[in-house]
C-alpha cells in the first residue's frame, strides 16, 4: 500500500514538472492592438496634414486650380509643388502627367539631392510665361517662408532648352523642376515671392486641397466597398 502511494505522488510530481515546464517555455501572449493600431486622434491629425496618401486616380482638380500663381511686369510664374499629398488630388491624366515627369528626371534628382545631404528634397513643377519681348527673369531668387523660415531653392533642374538663358519672348514659355529642402511642408501654410510678385493664397488652396481629399476618400469607399485610407 505504501509503495502504490509512493508511485502515485511520484506521477503527480513528474506530470507538475512537465506542466511547469511548458508555461515557461510558452508565456502567455500579450495583446499588442494598442501598440500597432494608432488611436483614432493621430490617424485624423496624419490625414489632416497630409501624411495619410488617399488613393490615386480619384481626384477631379485641375493643375491650375493648385497652382501658386506670381505676377512680375513681364512674366507669369506658375509653381506646382508635386508633393504626392498634394498631386493626388488631381484629375487622373494631370497627376499621371506630373508624376511621370518627375519620375523621369529621378536619377538626377538623386544625385543632386545627395550632393546637398537631403534625405529626398522637396520637388515643385515651375513654368514661365512671357508677356512682353525679351522679359527676363531670375528663376533662383523665389523664396517660400512658411514655418518661421526663408526657402530658396537649392538647384534648379530646367526642363527646355532656353531656360538657362533667363529670357522669355511673348507667349513662350520655359519650364524647370526646383529642388527645395526635406523640411518645407507643403501641407502647411506658406508665402511664395519672387521679385516683386508675392502670393498669400496657400491656406485658401489647403482648404481646397483637404476638401477634395474627403471626396475622394468618399468616392474610393463608393468604389471598392471599404474605407480609404
Amino acid at each position: 500500500m505504501r509503495q502504490h502511494l509512493a508511485r502515485l505522488v511520484g506521477c503527480a510530481a513528474v506530470v507538475l514538472l512537465h506542466a511547469t515546464a511548458g508555461c515557461a517555455q510558452n508565456p502567455p501572449a500579450t495583446s499588442t492592438s494598442s501598440a500597432t493600431s494608432p488611436s483614432t486622434t493621430q490617424a485624423v491629425a496624419a490625414d489632416t496634414t497630409g501624411r495619410a496618401l488617399v488613393p490615386a486616380g480619384f481626384g477631379n482638380l485641375k493643375q491650375d486650380e493648385i497652382a501658386i500663381k506670381l505676377q512680375l511686369p513681364d512674366v507669369l510664374v506658375k509653381l506646382t509643388p508635386l508633393d504626392e499629398s498634394v498631386i493626388r488630388t488631381l484629375s487622373p491624366d494631370s497627376y499621371r502627367a506630373l508624376r511621370e515627369l518627375a519620375d523621369s528626371r529621378r536619377p538626377a534628382i538623386a544625385r543632386l539631392a545627395a550632393q546637398h545631404g537631403l534625405l529626398r528634397g522637396n520637388l515643385w513643377y515651375a513654368a514661365f510665361y512671357g508677356l512682353a519681348p525679351d522679359a527676363r527673369f531670375s528663376p533662383l531668387e523665389l523664396t517660400v517662408s512658411s514655418g518661421g523660415r526663408d526657402y530658396r531653392p537649392v538647384e534648379a533642374l530646367p526642363l527646355t532648352s532656353g531656360f538657362g538663358e533667363q529670357r522669355l519672348q511673348p507667349r513662350e514659355m520655359q519650364t524647370a523642376l526646383y529642388l527645395f529642402e526635406d523640411e518645407l511642408d507643403v501641407n502647411q501654410p506658406m508665402v511664395v515671392s519672387l521679385g516683386s510678385a508675392r502670393n498669400a493664397g496657400w491656406v485658401e488652396t489647403l482648404e481646397k486641397i483637404e476638401r477634395a481629399r474627403a471626396a475622394i476618400r468618399s468616392r474610393a469607399q463608393a468604389r471598392t466597398g471599404t474605407p480609404a485610407p
